[in-house]
């Protein structure tokens, strides 16, 4: 059944691809500004050109065009895959397990997969009402990054969508400080969960803006901030942070920052608000929860649930209840709650490692190693294969290149107990990061 609904006021199940008035801005491309009644006749143009289907992967670059792509796979009553990776082999794996399916992207790729649909140039417009959707609709599918196993797919409504928006709003408008909305820079890619969160779903129900580019070195993302209104909103990962914060790049004034994806150490959540002269929040979640928490890395380690969350621990995990989920959620991880309802991240149950009677977990190793001087990247991880004694080893990939291997152990030694030393322990030129900085395990046992 499709998703579109011609506007009708009375049908209380339905809401607005997006709001506010007509001539607010969406979008912010170089020097021009794309307003939200310009927004709305390209996608009704768009929704009119797609192909036949039920399912459609949005691969584009241009962070506009794929706003604009999705909102029209939408109103044609189709669902917009999320594959964890936009390389050929890992979208080709997507299209095959949805078999009616398609890609639509905006530029040229290494491989084409087959059934790609090339969005026109100049994107069509149409006039009309504003379009609906219905809350029940299923706008997306989201899959799991991969770095604990095989990717998953998590399906998401508008009415959850719409849901988690709001909670996303409550916890970041007092970086904007009652400014009617701020204008977002973000350097993960929109195919993310968290891109889709905050470069996406934000300007669509924020309301925010957004700067079409998806940056990636200092200098692009101090450009795309030039480009860009205040109060500007920098979307990132501890990745990218650090980069900026280690390249002496200057960025114009910042409202805040939103760092997500991977763990942000302290020290570097510190060092970007000196540098930066702005509040850096970092927010919690996952594909299938969305964000569920926030902290002010620098100064607490307790993470705040947002509006509505409730978080439990289990046996084999957390349980997380929220108003946008339609069922609890169990993650991985493993939390311990204070009385006020703050909790804090304990590592995950597949992280925990017991040898010898001791006890200790890959993310705090890996904290350890990361803290060498002269470590500029690097992972703790438990091999698959186990020794003679039953026990799996550790293992490190490290980016180094003034130490020596020995010199990485040698440090290691006097802050870790000698029993989780890894070994092997290997230097590479660089890790297997994926888009927003996270680590498929599949790819760090191929370098092992």
């Amino acid at each position: 059944m499709s998703a579109v609904v011609h506007a009708n006021p009375g049908i209380p199940a339905c809401h607005a691809l997006a709001l506010g008035p007509g001539a607010r801005t969406v979008a912010i491309d170089g020097s021009r500004h794309i307003d939200l009644d310009t927004f709305f006749a390209q996608v009704r143009g768009l929704a009119a050109a797609l192909p036949a289907g039920r399912h459609a992967v949005n691969l584009c670059e241009d962070r506009y065009r794929f706003l604009v792509a999705f909102c029209a796979v939408a109103l044609r009553g189709q669902i917009t895959l999320l594959p964890p990776s936009r390389a050929p082999s890992v979208v080709i794996d997507v299209l095959a397990r949805y078999p009616d399916s398609y890609s639509l992207g905006d530029g040229l790729l290494a491989e084409v997969p087959p059934g790609h649909w090339q969005l026109p140039e100049v994107l069509p417009q149409l006039q009309g009402e504003t379009p609906l959707i219905e809350d029940a609709a299923v706008v997306a599918i989201g899959f799991t990054s991969g770095s604990t196993g095989s990717p998953k797919p998590n399906a998401k409504t508008w009415a959850a969508f719409r849901a988690s928006t709001a909670q996303n709003m409550m916890a970041l408008q007092s970086l904007w400080q009652g400014h009617a909305m701020p204008h977002i820079v973000a350097t993960v890619p929109p195919q993310h969960m968290y891109g889709m969160e905050l470069s996406v779903l934000l300007p669509l129900l924020g309301p925010a803006g957004l700067h079409a580019s998806r940056p990636f070195f200092p200098e692009d993302v101090a450009r795309a901030l030039a480009e860009t209104p205040a109060p500007r909103l920098l979307a990132t990962t501890p990745v990218h942070l650090r980069a900026l914060v280690e390249s002496g790049v200057a960025l114009p004034p910042l409202c805040g920052i939103v760092s997500a994806t991977a763990p942000l150490s302290p020290e570097l959540a510190a060092a970007a608000e000196a540098r930066f002269a702005c509040e850096v929040r970092e927010v919690f979640g996952s594909t299938e929860t969305c964000v569920i928490a926030r902290r002010r890395t620098a100064l607490e380690t307790a993470w705040t649930p947002l509006p509505g969350v409730q978080v439990q621990p289990v046996p084999d995990g957390t349980l997380v209840q929220a108003r946008h989920l339609p069922q609890p959620v169990t993650l991985a991880d493993l939390v311990e709650v204070e009385a006020d309802g703050r909790f804090h991240l304990r590592g995950r149950q597949a992280d925990l490692l017991e040898i010898a009677g001791k006890r200790a977990s890959l993310g705090d190793l890996t904290r350890h190693l990361l803290a060498i001087p002269g470590v500029d990247d690097g992972v703790m991880l438990q091999l698959d294969a186990c020794e003679t004694r039953g026990l799996a080893r550790v293992a490190a990939l490290v980016v180094a290149p003034t130490l020596a291997e020995g010199d990485i152990l040698a440090a290691l030694r006097a802050s870790i107990d000698p029993v989780f030393l890894p070994r092997p322990l290997k230097k590479v030129a660089a890790l297997p990061r994926s888009e927003t900085g996270k680590l498929p395990r599949a790819e760090l046992l191929k370098l092992l």
